[in-house]
This record gives C-alpha cells, sequence and structure tokens, in this order.
C-alpha cells in the first residue's frame, strides 16, 4: 500500500508515533478523538450483520438458535477481547473491553448453530469460560 501511494511527511511521523502505542494507549486516543470531532469509530452497517427474521424463524423451528454467553473472560482478557471482536468485527475496542468486565455477557443472540459452536470455540481458546443457551 505505501508503494501505490507516498504519504506527506506529517501523515508519515503521526503513522510512525501511533504504531508504538499500546493497545490501552490507542483505545484512549481513539475515545478521544471521537470526542474532539464528534464520531463514531461504529460502522452503520451493523444491523446489515443481524440474521434476516425467515432465518431466525426457520432456526427457532429446528431448536437450533443458540446464545452464546461468556461467564468468565479468564486470565488473558487481550486474548478474550480480540476473540470477541473477531466474532463481531461491529464491536469497538471499548464495547469488546467492556463485556470483558460486565459478565455474564451475551456475546451472540439467536446466532445459527455453527455461528455459535464457533464462537464458543474461540472464546474457549482465549481462555473464556462459556454458556450456550
Amino acid at each position: 500500500m505505501a508503494d501505490e501511494k507516498k504519504l506527506n511527511k506529517k501523515v508519515e511521523e503521526l503513522v510512525e508515533e501511533i504504531s508504538k502505542l499500546s493497545v490501552l494507549d490507542l483505545s484512549e486516543l481513539v475515545t478521544a478523538l471521537q470526542e474532539k470531532l464528534g464520531v463514531s469509530a461504529m460502522p452503520m452497517a451493523a444491523a446489515a450483520a443481524a440474521p434476516a427474521a425467515g432465518e431466525v424463524a426457520a432456526a427457532a423451528d429446528d431448536g437450533g438458535i443458540k446464545t452464546v454467553v461468556m461467564t468468565a473472560a479468564g486470565d488473558n482478557k487481550i486474548a478474550v477481547i480480540k476473540a470477541l471482536r473477531e466474532i463481531n468485527p461491529n464491536l469497538g475496542l471499548q464495547e469488546a473491553k467492556g463485556m470483558t468486565e460486565t459478565l455474564p455477557a451475551e456475546v451472540l443472540k439467536d446466532a445459527k448453530p455453527e455461528d455459535s459452536k464457533s464462537a464458543e470455540e474461540k472464546l474457549k481458546t482465549a481462555g473464556a469460560t462459556v454458556e450456550l443457551k
């Protein structure tokens, strides 16, 4: 990407400095920029990720609908936060961190069985305790 477009010197310097920040520092930076600029990092297409009503009704008939609930984050919260954001790309860093601190937390609601199983495996691999309901 850097080969395609040459960044101006100010932007290059900013990118270099930002890349040195920790995840917590980045979170603070994002929050500060959102407040200063009056914007949100949450994508507007979050509703598109939800299953259609027909899919939910069809899966409910099978008894296949599952809700994934995280009951404990474990010792490695950073890995759990990464897993949460992988499961739901629409989650911001603050929201994912908040889920690890406010337990129990619904990770997926009304999910297909294969999606709930995948989410459960990712969270357990990261060290979280998970229940399927």
